[in-house]
């Protein structure tokens, strides 16, 4: 069989896959099949669309068709849908959307980088032509345009994730009343209590309403064109829209089909060098598993970080390298109108289901020097192994200087560091970014003082 690598989806993990096989063999034929009619996209910059920061969708489009054709030698069909691998013939049966017709494309390697669907709880009511979902660039384009066409005034946002929050701060850009419904009891089950507090608080301070413990159970039309939103506790809220934002679940049906093995949440298993349970098949991105830094245990955490790095590594190894996927912490940031929040690595229950006694410190401390205007504080929980003081995990609240500290703590986790450690960190210091003893600083040594205090060390 003549060489040929296909690629089922054109975003991530797949595109990073034919661009790093590209580069590794020039001569080698690739060809892409998207089911939609855009590929290489930033996904997570749609809030921010809807929003209005960014004026045109366009900007979101990193590469296309016609750039991976023309610059990189790649084949894309977009609007063509791969409906059935079978591996036993090492071929792909693929439907053209817009004409129906029905072709096979034989492989020698194939990575499968299908990505994930928004769960669509089962609802009644829920298919309204005015309650949406935010995944892709169609569904960003068709909430831009009903709220500039049709100017609601008020609407729904169901899960209080980072997607769900990010929406929210969008609609109020445009002058939405925003209600937040989130079914469990807490928002960013993450994060410790108190550093919520502090994004729920920025939240009542820009109007939105959150509602926890408030599972929506129907919606149902009104009169006048909007919707009602009924709870599990007898509520009901009329909105002229609402945003479905319940999290993800991997594209693995057409996987399954195929009989290759699936792992943790119906995600595709794979090893660490990105192989499937297939011959010649590999897998990347929102479709596939992953596995813990720390614990090593396999995890679902549907990341653009993730879903690159680990295209790059099938990319790599199909074309005969031995590259290896080190794991992931499920490192986060996100933007919650002025108040940024972040995670890394293990938080208390994690790290007991892998049998690890943890002992934690929270500390408050300004992101810049105490007399320079705008300081603003910066709230920080760290998760130590209470028998070495391992840094584990990491979670912060506050001004944008989240951010620069979180990726200090997801480096010193990557590299085993103690607390001691990290005490002993040379961080950059000016007022304007930094006070003279940064916050990450000012965590270790609270987890050092910890540790002696529980008589864990000398």
């Amino acid at each position: 069989m003549e060489r040929h690598l296909v690629v089922i989806g054109g975003n991530a993990g797949g595109m990073s896959a034919a661009v790093r096989a590209r580069r590794g063999d020039p001569s080698l034929p690739i060809t892409v099949f998207e089911r939609t009619g855009h590929i290489s996209y930033g996904s997570c910059g749609l809030p921010y669309y809807i929003g209005d920061d960014i004026k045109e969708i366009d900007r979101l489009i990193i590469y296309t068709p016609e750039y991976m054709k023309n610059e990189r030698n790649i084949n894309v069909y977009t609007f063509c849908e791969v409906t059935k691998i079978d591996v036993s013939n090492k071929c792909v049966v693929v439907k053209d959307i817009k004409t129906g017709k029905v072709f096979k494309q034989h492989y020698s390697h194939l990575v499968i980088g299908t990505g994930a669907s928004p769960i669509i709880p089962p609802i009644p009511g829920i298919e309204n032509d005015n309650i949406f979902t935010l995944r892709n660039i169609e569904d960003g384009k068709r909430i831009k345009y009903h709220v500039i066409s049709n100017k609601p005034k008020k609407a729904a946002v169901l899960g209080a994730g980072f997607i769900g929050l990010e929406t929210a701060e969008a609609l109020r850009k445009w002058g939405v009343d925003v209600y937040i419904f989130e079914s469990f009891s807490e928002i960013l089950p993450q994060l410790d209590r108190e550093l919520v507090s502090v994004v729920e608080a920025e939240l009542e301070k820009n109007s939105v309403k959150l509602f926890k413990s408030a599972e929506v159970k129907m919606f149902e039309p009104t009169g006048d064109g909007g919707i009602r939103v009924n709870t599990g506790a007898g509520s009901s809220f009329d909105v002229d829209m609402a945003v479905v934002c319940t999290g993800v679940r991997p594209n693995t049906d057409l996987a399954k089909d195929a009989g290759i093995e699936t792992g943790i949440k119906g995600s595709i298993k794979v090893d660490k060098y990105m192989r499937t349970s297939a011959p010649g098949v590999w897998a990347a991105g929102d479709c596939c598993e992953t596995y813990d830094i720390i614990t090593k245990m396999p995890l679902y955490i549907p990341l653009g970080t993730t879903a690159n790095k680990q295209g790059k590594i099938a990319g790599e190894n199909l074309i005969g390298g031995k590259a290896v996927f080190p794991g992931v912490l499920g490192t986060q940031v996100a933007k919650v109108f002025d108040t940024f929040v972040a995670f890394t690595g293990l938080n208390e229950s994690r790290a007991a289901e892998a049998g690890i006694e943890t002992l934690s410190v929270k500390i408050k401390a300004l992101d810049k020097a105490s007399y320079y205007p705008g300081a603003k504080p910066i709230y920080i929980k760290i998760v130590m192994d209470k028998n070495t003081g391992r840094v584990l995990g990491a979670q912060l609240a506050g001004s944008e200087g989240v951010a620069k500290r979180v990726d200090v703590f997801a480096t010193a986790i990557t590299a085993g560091m103690t607390v001691y450690d990290l005490y002993q960190l040379d961080l950059a210091y000016a007022p304007p970014v930094a006070p003279s003893s940064d916050p990450v600083l000012i965590a270790a040594s609270a987890g050092i003082k910890a540790m002696k205090e529980k008589n864990l060390i000398s």
